[in-house]
């Protein structure tokens, strides 16, 4: 193994000795330190290259493969702030917020802290999570820009009670999204596998070798040349909802990165409206919903007014 390391980035480069091993498996072993799904996720953001190529955890190596992992430098844990919470259910064991556009839900590079996990850790002082430094709590997230109901973990055992059922895709996910264009047809499922952009590590894109997505939608109205769509998607990749929309000709309105900037709107219109879920307290299902926010209302009938 060679290291090259600065202040803020340290450099592993290996040689695979053992052919056909799945490469997560095989860093789990040269770096014990590290837990598999913490090295997984690094292969998934593209800090792992196998012969200077993406790739995905479950690749098989050969003996001559090189393998490049850049390692982030790790934060402390998150500090607890007093940021205001709109709590819509609380019990012993989880929390639903109605989370504002503008919070980042966990710190990560550039932006280290004024998140969701900081509000949560000052509104719950004796939350602690095992394996969980940096996201106490989170078991699915939301965009920095995207508003809307999110669930919160109290203890390990409502975390992994919630997690399995994100796993099996029982959690009943809804979300309203404006584009741009007349939606056609008015109901349909968007099947396209999404990963890392090759040529842009910060973006997400449509990628053969990416991850599973499907999204399912179907048209709320038409607002002139825009439609207000309600979104239900089945996997949960990262930004899915913008890229998928994208991809079949329907960028998501104030959407900067995939969709189309606005100048009613200073962020992409996409609200997380419904959400439901098995109660770990008492195993029955339970459903929440959040009405749209004052931005979006008002960016509804500012094209209301202008059709």
């Amino acid at each position: 193994m060679n290291t090259t390391t600065d202040p803020k980035i340290k450099m592993l480069q290996f040689t695979s000795p053992a052919p056909n091993i799945r490469l997560d498996k095989y860093l789990t072993e040269v770096l014990p330190q590290f837990s598999r799904s913490y090295l997984q996720k690094l292969i998934e953001q593209g800090y792992v290259l196998v012969n200077e190529q993406m790739t995905k955890a479950s690749q098989r190596l050969n003996e001559a493969d090189r393998i490049t992992i850049e390692l982030p430098p790790l934060p402390g844990r998150p500090l607890a702030e007093p940021i205001p919470l709109a709590i819509i259910y609380e019990d012993a064991d989880i929390l639903v917020i109605d989370k504002p556009a503008g919070l980042t839900v966990h710190p990560a590079p550039g932006h280290p802290s004024h998140t969701l996990v900081n509000a949560i850790l000052a509104h719950c002082p004796g939350l602690t999570m095992s394996n969980e430094l940096m996201r106490p709590g989170i078991v699915h997230r939301l965009d920095k820009n995207t508003s809307g109901l999110i669930v919160i973990a109290k203890n390990d055992f409502a975390r992994e009670y919630l997690a399995a059922q994100f796993k099996s895709r029982t959690v009943t996910k809804g979300y309203l999204a404006l584009v741009k264009g007349r939606l056609s047809p008015e109901q349909g499922i968007i099947e396209a596998p999404i990963g890392r952009d090759p040529q842009r590590k910060q973006r997400m894109a449509i990628v053969e070798a990416g991850k599973e997505a499907t999204t399912q939608y179907q048209v709320r109205k038409y607002l002139d040349t825009y439609t207000l769509v309600e979104v239900t998607p089945l996997t949960g990749r990262t930004h899915q909802i913008r890229i998928h929309l994208s991809a079949i000709g329907y960028p998501v309105v104030g959407d900067p990165i995939y969709g189309i900037k606005s100048s009613y709107l200073n962020r992409q219109f996409i609200h997380a409206y419904r959400l439901g879920f098995r109660l770990p307290s008492t195993k029955q299902y339970q459903e929440f919903t959040s009405p749209l926010p004052m931005d979006l209302e008002q960016a509804l009938e500012h094209l209301a007014q202008n059709a």
